[in-house]
C-alpha cells in the first residue's frame, strides 16, 4: 500500500517518484527534469522547482496536476 496520498510542496522527489512513477510524466512536462537526479533524494517538489526557475503559480499547478494522475489510478 502506498505511503503518499496526496502530493504536496513538502512531498520528496524521490519518494514520489519511486511509489509513484506514474506521476514522473507530469513532472517533467513542467520542467522538474530533476527526477532521476541524486538531488532529489534530498529536494521537496517545491524546493526543486524552486531550482528549475518555476514560480509559485506554476508549482501549484504542477502538483495539481500530479495529484489527479494519483487519484485516477485510485479510482
Amino acid at each position: 500500500m502506498s505511503k503518499i496520498k496526496k502530493i504536496t510542496k513538502e512531498s520528496n522527489i524521490a519518494e514520489i517518484v519511486n511509489e509513484h512513477p506514474e506521476v514522473v510524466e507530469v513532472l517533467t512536462a513542467f520542467g522538474l527534469h530533476c527526477v532521476g537526479c541524486f538531488a532529489s533524494a534530498f529536494d521537496t517538489i517545491g524546493e526543486g522547482a524552486q531550482i528549475h526557475g518555476m514560480i509559485d503559480e506554476e508549482i501549484d499547478e504542477m502538483i495539481k496536476e500530479a495529484n489527479k494522475v494519483l487519484r485516477r489510478r485510485d479510482s
